[in-house]
């Protein structure tokens, strides 16, 4: 029987932990044994974040997750980073390796989207959008890279979008109102840095992977830009999908994007509640899924 905490020993660097997918990737991994440090712009505070041009709060801070970290027994230690600044996304990995000894997986899931049509965005849409979906992911990664090298092994994720695959002909009412077309094709890009990257470290043992919804997740920083008569899915899929693509070599796991309910459902894997306590139904992948998604990992 698989251990129930094959990370302990671990420590994981989770970027964008204060509420939604960020908070639940990390209670996972914590309940798999690891001391998961969880960064996002203040510990304790609400930092607005900008949508549609104006300012927006979204309930959610770190020490609230580690709070529910420690009730459910695992680890966690927070450190605040605004990834929009330079300074401190050049420190974040150095900082998590003084404050917890170590760093054998790096998360990158921080971002906050920002949805407009290509004639109505604003230069700041776009620069935050590619800064947090793709430089921050770069930098974080250039960072943990020589760490990992020198432990002999580590894993990156990087969090993906189903958005990355191209809408579906004839175009259906959400692709025509638009709104996403930046956001997906960022996306898409850090689906092949990964599987780029991946390749240049395999030999080096740390294995980087993607991970994506396999439709959405309603989280406190994306549900208005989810219908509400969307049947959305639960995070737990994501964040077990996230888990087991921190278990093996690279040798034998990299490269892939993996979807949060097709993967579980194609290698029969067991999904647990974030806390490690309770069995999830198993899962199975939601027929209005795109049909490009490959369910073994692309």
């Amino acid at each position: 029987m698989a251990s129930s905490t094959p990370l302990t020993g671990k420590v994981a660097l989770v970027t964008g932990a204060s509420r939604g997918i960020g908070r639940a990737i990390a209670q996972r991994l914590a309940a798999a044994g690891a001391t998961v440090v969880v960064s996002a712009r203040s510990k304790s505070g609400i930092v607005p974040g900008r949508r549609f041009g104006a300012e927006r709060l979204i309930e959610g801070t770190l020490e609230e997750t580690v709070a529910l970290i420690e009730q459910a027994g695992g680890r966690a230690l927070a450190i605040a980073a605004d990834l929009d600044s330079q300074q401190d996304r050049d420190t974040l990995v150095q900082r998590t390796v003084e404050a917890a000894g170590r760093l054998d997986i790096l998360v990158n899931n921080a971002g906050f989207a920002d949805y407009a049509r290509i004639e109505a965005m604003f230069d700041e849409t776009f620069e935050h959008t590619v800064n947090h979906y793709l430089r921050v992911p770069f930098a974080l990664s250039r960072a943990a890279i020589p760490i990992m090298k020198a432990a002999g092994a580590g894993w990156i994720v990087n969090i993906g979008s189903v958005t990355a695959l191209p809408p579906l002909r004839p175009y259906e009412a959400y692709a025509k109102a638009g709104g996403d077309t930046l956001y997906a094709s960022v996306k898409a890009a850090i689906h092949r840095f990964t599987q780029g990257l991946a390749a240049e470290l395999v030999d080096d043992n740390i294995a980087v992977n993607v991970v994506g919804p396999s439709t959405a997740i309603r989280t406190p920083g994306a549900s208005d830009l989810i219908p509400e008569d969307y049947p959305t899915e639960d995070v737990a899929y994501l964040a077990e999908t996230v888990l087991d693509m921190c278990r093996r070599p690279a040798a034998e796991r990299t490269g892939l994007i993996g979807y949060s309910m097709h993967w579980p459902h194609h290698h029969d894997l067991e999904v647990k509640s974030l806390d490690g306590r309770a069995d999830m139904p198993p899962a199975e992948p939601p027929a209005w899924s795109h049909p490009a998604i490959a369910p073994a990992g692309a």
